[in-house]
């Protein structure tokens, strides 16, 4: 963040310091592991490494977010912790909002993280967990914000996507899908800018300007985020259905498919490098065949993707169980008991997979062979 939009935003300086928790940096060690050493053995994986995190008495752990090379650890009261997730060491922790003020998505971008956090656009030093400034817009947010090297865009409650210049927040300009519905999700690209809408609509615009490059539209609500993998776009909607949407050239997208769910979605999907996986309510979690959006299997217990490797597929299941699944085979292979586990995160990036107590325990395991 520029200097001069440091000064602009001088309402919250200080604010690093008063929200600061003086607890110690250290990690326990002699607590109960998550999952046991033979279970995880029997099933062909090993703990890389496991720690207890810093949790006050009366504190929960909430959430576990992965950026970049760290991995993120917030508490119920709004505390961070940073840890390094090829070792498990902590980096940092400290307060970065009032507990009981809700903290929305994480994101990195460049050499810093940005959130909203009660109403407000803050960044956040990701090497310190410090706030370094904030932005109070004059509408409230409907979804996590998107930037790119010289404008911040912001969607509000007015159904208008803003765009401000990054280096002093001065709004550019404004623009709205033509039905006036609601902003879901923003992609922000050096070329081109798009967002959903709860109407259906998949627009892009230039970054710099208001003109419309293309606009896709479906038969209901788009559920952000919508995930983006090269020139391909994928998402979920109210309608069942998750589709593919290939950008062709600068003016113009296409459908390659669509995969009825035959369920109310609620969550975006997560994309890997050949499958995407698509949680489906009563029916569980779903993958797709990426290429050609064929359904490769269905685990009706299944909750969440936690990791991919080796075309097995470890799934989160609504029993806290790990079920391991075969991707190639389309059939489960077997399962492991994760009664303690019950916060992880969702891993695209490798073969790791991250699990944690609410107590602050939290581990790092992968399949025995990488």
């Amino acid at each position: 963040m520029s200097v001069n939009l440091r000064c602009k935003l001088s309402l919250l300086a200080g604010l690093a310091v008063l929200f600061t928790c003086p607890i110690a940096l250290g990690m326990g060690g002699n607590s109960k592991k998550l999952v046991s050493t033979e279970l995880l053995e029997s099933a062909n994986l090993k703990i890389l490494w496991d720690n207890e995190l810093p949790i006050k008495k009366g504190e929960s752990l909430e959430r576990l977010v992965i950026l970049g090379e760290r991995i993120y650890a917030l508490s119920d009261r709004n505390y961070m912790i940073s840890l390094d997730r090829e070792k498990g060491n902590m980096i940092s922790g400290k307060s970065i909002a009032p507990a009981g003020l809700p903290v929305g998505q994480l994101e990195l971008y460049e050499d810093n993280l940005i959130s909203i956090i009660g109403g407000r656009l803050i960044e956040i030093d990701p090497q310190t967990c410090t706030v370094l400034g904030a932005y109070y817009p004059k509408f409230g947010l409907v979804c996590p914000a998107a930037r790119n090297s010289s404008y911040s865009y912001l969607a509000g409650t007015d159904r208008r996507l803003h765009i401000y210049s990054y280096d002093d927040m001065v709004q550019i300009f404004e623009v709205a899908a033509e039905n006036n519905s609601m902003i879901t999700s923003i992609i922000a690209d050096e070329s081109f800018v798009i967002f959903s809408t709860d109407a259906g609509n998949l627009i892009s615009i230039t970054p710099d300007k208001p003109i419309k490059l293309w606009q896709f539209d479906v038969g209901g609500c788009i559920i952000g985020p919508v995930e983006r993998d090269e020139n391909s776009l994928f998402f979920a909607c109210k309608d069942t259905y998750i589709y593919r949407v290939d950008m062709i050239h600068e003016r113009k997208a296409e459908l390659v498919w669509k995969y009825q769910t035959n369920a109310l979605l609620d969550r975006a999907p997560y994309i890997t490098q050949d499958v995407v996986y698509q949680y489906a309510g009563d029916k569980g979690l779903a993958a797709v065949d990426k290429e050609n959006g064929q359904l490769l299997w269905q685990l009706a217990e299944g909750a969440d993707l936690l990791a991919e490797a080796d075309e097995k597929a470890y799934v989160m299941t609504k029993e806290r169980t790990l079920a391991v699944m075969d991707n190639h085979h389309r059939e489960k292979l077997y399962s492991v008991n994760f009664a303690d586990v019950s916060i992880y995160v969702v891993n695209t990036m490798d073969s790791k997979i991250y699990i944690a107590d609410e107590s602050g325990r939290i581990a790092c395991i992968e399949p025995a062979e990488w």
